[in-house]
Order: structure tokens, then sequence, then C-alpha cells
């Protein structure tokens, strides 16, 4: 199970949804799993999309697409001041875990230091993750806390990559398109 922990799409991975992809995975179990896509940030502002929680808005303060599943969905993810769970706050794993965003901030401040806010999401079948790790479509590679909260979300691919050791830094450099290597 990789529960907590980041898959990073392979170079090969071309499905467009994926291409260079770091997702974070919430949950991984018999049903199936499910994670966000942390390094796809839009163009949508917090403060104009859900206005209230913009102060909570960790830098860059936009939407993010979680994934392509559920599209019109929207998934608060925060991080606990360690001070309790407010009611609004779903524990996941590690000082992690996902706010209502349908509840007023105030409710959880300050419990809650930092949130990201996701549209979608991906989800796997029952199995399915499994069959992908099998053929070697994702690299499955520890979470530091820094990788949720970067204020550089676009380059978290090659920064991920480039902390491993081994082989696996050197897929850092592959160029985004490898017929121009």
């Amino acid at each position: 199970m990789v529960r907590g922990r980041l898959l990073i799409a392979t170079p090969e991975l071309e499905d467009p949804n994926f291409r260079r992809a770091v997702v974070l995975v919430l949950e991984h179990n018999a049903d199936g799993a499910l994670g966000l896509v942390l390094n796809r940030p839009t163009d949508t502002t917090l403060v104009g999309a859900l206005p209230r929680w913009a102060d909570l808005g960790a830098a860059p303060a936009v939407v993010f697409v979680g994934g392509p599943v559920q599209p019109e969905a929207a998934i608060g993810l925060a991080r606990s001041a360690g001070d309790g769970e407010p009611d609004g706050f779903a524990p996941l794993f590690d000082r992690l875990g996902t706010v209502d965003l349908d509840r007023d901030p105030v409710d959880v401040v300050p419990q809650v230091e930092a949130v990201r806010v996701y549209v979608g999401y991906a989800g796997w079948a029952p199995g399915q993750l499994d069959g992908e790790l099998a053929a070697h479509g994702w690299y499955v590679v520890d979470l530091f806390a820094d990788d949720l909260w970067t204020s550089r979300p676009g380059a978290l691919w090659r920064s991920v990559l480039g902390r491993q050791s081994g082989p696996l830094r050197l897929v850092a450099g592959f160029p985004d398109d490898p017929s121009q290597n």
C-alpha cells in the first residue's frame, strides 16, 4: 500500500491527465485508491473561487487540478497546527487532513495552518493502481512536508526526482520531449 506516499509519473506515462504528475496518495486499499495531483495549479485564484478561505491558502493561493475524476468537486487539503481536531477537519496522516470547504474557516482557525484547494481527484478501481505499479508506470517515493506547500508546484516533478538517489535522480533531467535529446 502506498497511502501517504507520492506517485511520480514515469517519463513514459503519456496519459495527459498524469504526464509528469506528482500524486499524493490519500487512500489505497482493497476498494481502490484515491489521490491528488499536486503539481497542476490553475489560473483561478483562491480569493476568486473561495474568498473566505483565501487567507489560509498556501502560496500560490490558486485552485489546483487534483485529477480527472469529478472535476466539479473541490477538496481542501489542510495541515493541522496540532492543536486538536476542529469540526470540519478530517485527519488523514502526518498532520494532514481534509477540510469542509462549506464551513466557515473561522471554525478551523487556529487549528489549521495552511490549505490547498483541488478540483477533482485521481481515482483507481480495486487493483488498478497495483497493476500500474507492477507495470512500472509510477515511481513511489516518500513525501516531504514541503512537497505539499511548495511555492513552485510546476517544478515539483523535477525537484522530487532530483532529491532521490541512484538512477532515479537522473530521471529529473529527462527533457520534456525525448526527441529533443
